[in-house]
């Protein structure tokens, strides 16, 4: 058994995949916008001020961060990658889940019934842990196990 974190489920699920890690704040705007204006197929990260995920792939993976930054239309940004397939299978948290976030994965679960799992509130610690690459585990509790 692997490291366990427990957060808040702020939208719950069950899922397992690749962890994708920031250490910084991701902007949905920069990290998305060119991928859904050109209508990619998967979402590449286009945010040259965060190294940490530029250039890897977000679509499909456990996105873990602390929070998210950037302009008030990211949301709706990162619902529209919701809505074309493109967005991360879940958002993990180690602060509490910002408004740009929100607005964006609740849009997408309301409006559209796609949901991506979302866990806040999991801590430094669990940032300081997760590695880019690492399996994690997401129960619809809210806990966060790296495999």
């Amino acid at each position: 058994m692997g490291k366990v974190f427990q957060g808040r489920a702020v939208l719950p699920g069950s899922c397992r995949g690749e962890a994708l890690v920031s250490h910084a704040g991701l902007n949905i705007l920069a990290s998305f916008q060119r991928s859904v204006v050109l209508r990619r197929r998967k979402a590449v990260c286009a945010d040259q001020n965060n190294p940490d995920l530029y250039e890897h792939v977000m679509t499909g993976k456990i996105l873990c961060l602390p929070v998210t930054i950037g302009s008030t239309s990211g949301g709706l940004v990162l619902e529209t990658a919701v809505q074309m397939g493109i967005a991360p299978l879940a958002m993990l948290f180690s602060e509490h889940i910002d408004s740009l976030a929100a607005s964006g994965v609740i849009l997408a679960d309301v409006w559209i019934g796609k949901r991506i799992v979302v866990v806040d509130n999991l801590g430094a610690e669990f940032l300081n842990t997760v590695c880019t690459g690492q399996n994690v585990a997401v129960d619809e509790n809210g806990k966060v196990e790296i495999i």
